[in-house]
């Protein structure tokens, strides 16, 4: 595909707002919350902010200036610079596909929880705990992961404009509007001050430990989307003119501004109900609810907050659909249709697998019984293909291509002055890549 009749975002707003959806997801309104509400709060809030831009920022670029110099998916980017770094490339489709087989499962709870608000959530006399464990052994969580499969496929099978670009431009505006009405309506619950004084008033001397900061680096790196081809795909529809150094930034600053909106969301509702901030995993599907409960209009807020998330998933599911999509039309020259058939059946597929297949390991003196294949996606691509599409990106940007790629496209051949390109050189050469082989030695438990 040329250059010229390769499709392209409208602007640079355009770019901003698409490659922010990308960033902005689950990480970020379900993972970042029960991150910092184990991790110490305002503690976590603060370390998480300095990662974003020491970890995030430098490998987000790294990944734009692939994308836009090569105007090609992540095989075909990485390939056309030097083919033995092709494996980079399927090293982000793998992951994108793998995160395919599980991140739709848990898009489709928000899914069920926005049309249940109004249908039973609130008026079954069945604890909330119990009704999400019946909803994970009812075909109800199949059916609702493949809606939220073919709603993605509506979408990317518009095309980049008039399918992602479009979209991005009503569902980021509206995932702000309604995490600010929400924020604005918790901020009146009584004892609302204890959460924004857990979340807003750093404490070090409770909840804080080096494993606080191994986890604020982790959650940096993998909310902003990046080691898995997604910022490499997008990037190749931008345009020339496009400050990748000014887009990146752009993207984390929104990524940050919605994970604090969600904390502010939540956390002065969980103290305003009495209940505990480190609740985990099931913070957003047990507790929120037991909170909205008693609030007027329960169903109305509930409704509200399940659209956010699954209008937050949604940019999410868009963007790793489309690096299958971009890598299966272009290095197997489909036409987009039929590309954006094979992946949402692949996803379809995998989702099922996951909700299926359950079953025990006892290999090399490793014995684990009753994992899923959902665990060993999340797994796979969470501790060690993220990680190393990251790390391997920094090497090749800072150390494998010569300098002047990285500030040709941070300067736009010179029409830009670039006065951030020696800090973010560095960063990649050393900071970086030393941080990421930390998360990557940390994850698997090495030490």
């Amino acid at each position: 595909m040329s250059e010229q009749s390769r499709a392209s975002f409208g602007g640079k707003l355009s770019a901003i707002l698409v490659a922010a959806g990308s960033a902005i997801g689950l990480g970020s309104i379900w993972r970042f919350p029960y991150m910092a509400g184990e991790n110490g709060g305002a503690a976590f809030l603060l370390v998480y902010l300095i990662c974003v831009f020491v970890v995030g920022i430098p490998v987000m670029l790294g990944e734009f200036a692939v994308g836009r110099a090569t105007k090609l998916n992540a095989v075909g980017g990485y390939r056309s610079l030097s083919r033995p770094w092709r494996w980079l490339g399927y090293n982000g489709v793998l992951g994108a596909l793998l995160i395919s087989g599980y991140y739709y499962i848990v898009a489709g709870w928000s899914l069920e929880y926005m049309v249940s608000s109004f249908s039973g959530l609130y008026s079954s006399g069945v604890s909330f705990s119990e009704q999400f464990a019946q909803f994970q052994a009812s075909p109800r969580q199949a059916i609702y992961t493949v809606i939220f499969i073919l709603l993605t496929h509506l979408i990317i099978i518009r095309g980049v404009e008039k399918g992602i670009e479009k979209a991005s431009k009503v569902m980021m505006p509206a995932l702000f509007i309604i995490l600010i009405i929400m924020a604005v309506r918790v901020a009146f619950m009584p004892g609302a001050g204890e959460g924004y004084r857990f979340f807003l008033s750093p404490d070090f001397s409770e909840a804080f430990s080096a494993d606080t900061i191994f986890t604020a680096i982790g959650q940096a790196f993998f909310s902003l989307s990046v080691g898995m081809g997604c910022m490499v795909t997008y990037a190749s529809y931008f345009k020339k003119e496009n400050n990748l150094t000014s887009t990146s930034m752009s993207v984390a600053l929104l990524t940050l501004m919605v994970a604090v909106l969600a904390g502010l969301v939540i956390f002065p509702a969980v103290f305003s109900a009495g209940l505990e901030p480190a609740e985990g995993a099931s913070l957003i599907f047990i507790t929120l609810p037991e909170i909205f409960k008693d609030m007027p209009m329960a169903s109305v807020w509930s409704a509200a907050f399940f659209l956010l998330l699954t209008l937050a998933s949604l940019t999410s599911t868009i963007s790793f659909h489309e690096v299958l999509t971009a890598y299966f039309a272009e290095e197997h020259n489909l036409s987009r249709k039929v590309a954006t058939r094979i992946t949402s059946a692949l996803s379809i597929l995998l989702c099922m697998l996951s909700l299926m297949w359950v079953f025990d390991i006892d290999f090399a003196g490793i014995k684990i019984e009753k994992i899923s294949c959902f665990e060993i996606f999340d797994y796979a691509t969470a501790n060690i293909l993220m990680p190393l599409g990251g790390l391997l990106t920094c090497v090749f940007v800072a150390w494998w291509m010569k300098p002047d790629f990285l500030r040709n496209e941070m300067t736009n051949y010179g029409a830009l002055k670039g006065r951030a390109y020696p800090l973010l050189r560095f960063a990649l050469r050393y900071v970086t890549p030393l941080l990421i082989i930390y998360i990557f030695i940390k994850n698997l438990g090495l030490f």
